[in-house]
């Protein structure tokens, strides 16, 4: 050398092939622990397994009466082929007759299902992580099966878990932990063929369940820098096969949402409401009150109250922003000496980027939203947990602890999905001033047959905003619950006033035929076939104002055309064959 210094040799990088531990088969304790997982997470999830639907819920294909005889394609032709898929095959066991009231179990059973499997990939990600740190086994063992744990039974999962519509969450994440736990468990430095194909396979199944998977990539590249070749680009470039098309798949994926969400207006850029920087002010504020959910999961509320920062300075935004930002950097410059912590920080923000940063939503704060990103949450946890130096039974017995309390939680939040009316109580009590729950608490009143309660309610929700013509529709169903026609008629004049539809005036002709003025019944029916001459629930009421009347032989042709255009309506088969004796 020329000059006279001595050249400290640099230390060999151990990369995942070097470090990871032999496979071993599964042993009792692992499938006794798999079986009283099984029944823990059933048995926290229980009470809403009869859950009724509950808001998108009541949207979706399986509450519709067209989708009844429809194709396969028909039902998996949009954005989320996947989710409508297994929205299909649990409709396949409903009964057509009850379509918008069948039961809910089949559709919860395969949710907690979904999530139970998450966990068991949540599972093996973080132990195939944490046999990388050098930690004891059975250290690293026993952190695996709390981050799980933790996953499965903590009270912020059961918005994702018990509300149907989030199915989108769990299948969703259920292919994108899997593209994970292949990524992970991995025989070399570079990805085989075949497990490239089985990556990207995986990859897709989970954007064809929900669109915000679609930064994955992002964490894949994540991965490979922080554990395959410590803190190095040597292990992406090794992997070049798997990110080229993954990346341009993302890419392409991201620019079709993007595409969909231009025409939409509760989320993507058309969203009135708010500026798409307005939003990232806002979800600076909402990433901080999700870990503090984590942290401490009180006060969960399904439609929260949650104000728009409009400037950077509104709410305190600066300040959640400073600390985001604050807490970025220190993930970065300690990530030799913390790597758990900081790539779970770097995951979680990646993760939870589609929903909180730059793409408006109209709601700007909902837990649902956590399910992706939490398992970032869960290796800054065992970072933290790992380094407190208790005895194997005394850190056991903690967690186990902790586990308790979460499920209690859990537990008691899942009776509250159990019923709707507790359900909009619960979250009326914490949103007084929001429209939309008191709206759902006069609807779950109403079809309960809890009528004054409803109108009550409809009253209330006026008062907070005008009601639209869905509500006031509904708000006259009230009314005619408990004999107040001439009340559901203004009601429905008033929704008339904001859409002329031959809904709205089938039910005028039915409250008019209530009250016996049956002119007037057949005035506001034929105005509602001359809008839709296919609306068979107008035949149905002119059917039943003839028959009224004594006029059987119309009454039977009305029938018969309500047959005609919906062979389903059984209780139009029961008034043929009355009026036909």
């Amino acid at each position: 050398m020329k000059s006279g210094k001595a050249v400290k040799a640099k230390r060999p990088v151990a990369t995942m092939v070097t470090v990871a531990p032999v496979p071993q088969p599964l042993r009792w304790p692992y499938a006794i622990g798999l079986l009283a997982a099984v029944f823990v997470v059933f048995e926290v999830y229980w009470p809403a397994m009869s859950g009724q639907f509950l808001l998108d819920d009541t949207y979706l294909p399986y509450m519709s009466t067209s989708y009844v005889a429809a194709s396969l394609f028909t039902w998996i032709k949009g954005l989320r082929p996947l989710l409508m898929f297994s929205y299909w095959l649990n409709f396949q066991y409903a009964d057509p007759a009850r379509v918008g009231m069948q039961d809910t179990f089949g559709y919860h059973f395969v949710n907690v299902n979904l999530h139970f499997f998450n966990g068991i990939l949540v599972w093996l990600a973080v132990r195939k992580v944490l046999s990388w740190t050098g930690l004891e086994k059975w250290r690293f063992d026993v952190l695996a099966i709390f981050a799980a744990g933790l996953f499965l039974l903590h009270p912020l999962q059961t918005e994702s878990v018990s509300y149907v519509a989030s199915r989108s969450e769990t299948l969703s994440v259920f292919f994108a932990l899997g593209t994970l736990v292949v990524f992970l468990y991995r025989t070399g430095d570079a990805l085989s063929i075949g497990r490239t194909v089985a990556v990207l396979a995986l990859y897709g199944a989970a954007v064809l369940s929900k669109e915000h998977t679609a930064v994955l990539p992002v964490l894949l590249l994540l991965t490979d820098y922080y554990w395959n070749f410590r803190f190095s680009v040597a292990g992406i470039r090794r992997n070049w096969r798997l990110y080229v098309p993954t990346v341009v798949a993302g890419a392409l994926a991201m620019a079709f949402v993007f595409r969909v969400l231009s025409a939409a207006s509760t989320a993507g850029f058309g969203v009135k409401e708010f500026t798409w920087y307005q939003y990232f002010f806002t979800e600076c504020r909402a990433i901080w009150d999700y870990l503090w959910m984590f942290l401490l999961p009180s006060g969960q509320n399904l439609d929260p109250e949650f104000p728009i920062s409009h400037s950077i300075t509104d709410h305190g935004s600066i300040v959640a922003m400073l600390g985001l930002l604050a807490a970025t950097v220190c993930a970065w410059i300690y990530r030799r000496r913390f790597p758990l912590a900081s790539y779970g920080w770097f995951a979680f923000l990646i993760l939870i980027a589609p929903t909180s940063s730059l793409v408006p939503i109209k709601d700007p704060f909902a837990e649902r939203r956590l399910y992706l990103p939490f398992i970032g949450l869960l290796f800054i946890t065992v970072e933290f947990v790992r380094r407190w130096k208790a005895g194997k039974n005394t850190l056991i017995a903690v967690l186990g602890v902790v586990l308790i309390v979460e499920a209690s939680a859990t537990y008691h939040r899942n009776q509250l999905w159990a019923s709707p009316i507790d359900m909009w109580t619960d979250t009326v009590a914490k949103s007084p001033n929001k429209w939309r729950p008191r709206f759902q608490l006069a609807f779950a009143h109403y079809l309960a047959g809890h009528y004054p309660e409803a109108i009550e309610h409809y009253e209330k929700a006026a008062q907070i905003q005008p009601p639209n013509f869905d509500m006031l529709v509904d708000w006259a169903l009230a009314y005619d619950g408990i004999g107040r026609y001439a009340d559901a008629i203004a009601k429905l004049r008033q929704a008339e006033a904001i859409e002329r539809s031959a809904h709205v005036y089938t039910e005028i002709g039915k409250e008019y035929g209530k009250m016996g003025k049956y002119p007037e019944a057949l005035d506001a029916l034929a105005t509602a076939m001359q809008i839709d001459p296919n609306f068979s629930m107008a035949y149905y009421n002119r059917g039943g104002v003839y028959e009224s009347v004594g006029k059987k032989a119309q009454a039977i042709e009305d029938y018969r055309r309500v047959l005609a255009l919906d062979p389903r309506i059984t209780f139009a088969r029961d008034a043929l064959a009355r009026v036909s004796r």
